[in-house]
């Protein structure tokens, strides 16, 4: 029962918002891919397809553990043993997320202010 709680909250404190902090980063682009053309737009719809796979696997993985692990506390039963593979795929994967297109965008350092003129 332990090992169940501990997968809920692993999915609802770290796979749920790695998944809303990626959905947020799937609208933000680049300057760079702002004025893409050509080839850069099979560039840039292939690196969106990507990004929204990753994040339907994220959403169904966590789905997936979420089902069963609240499943298994409910009716006390076992969980199967892929589950646990499930739920670690699904950390990595939420890692991936936020470490790559769910990180918050920089901004841009403002210049100083210059001296008034000698």
């Amino acid at each position: 029962m332990v090992l169940e709680l501990l997968m809920v909250a692993g999915v609802l404190l770290l796979a749920m918002p790695a998944l809303v902090r990626g959905a947020r980063g799937l609208r933000r682009r680049s300057r760079y891919y702002g004025r893409a053309v050509g080839a850069d737009r099979v560039a840039l719809v292939l690196v969106v397809g990507i990004q929204l796979l990753t994040l339907l696997l994220v959403a169904v993985l966590s789905l997936v553990v979420l089902v069963c692990a609240v499943g298994a506390i409910v009716r006390d039963l076992e969980m199967p043993g892929l589950v646990s593979v499930f739920f670690l795929l699904d950390l990595l994967l939420a890692a991936l997320v936020v470490l790559t297109f769910g990180r918050p965008a920089r901004r841009r350092v403002r210049r100083r202010a210059t001296p008034a003129a000698r």
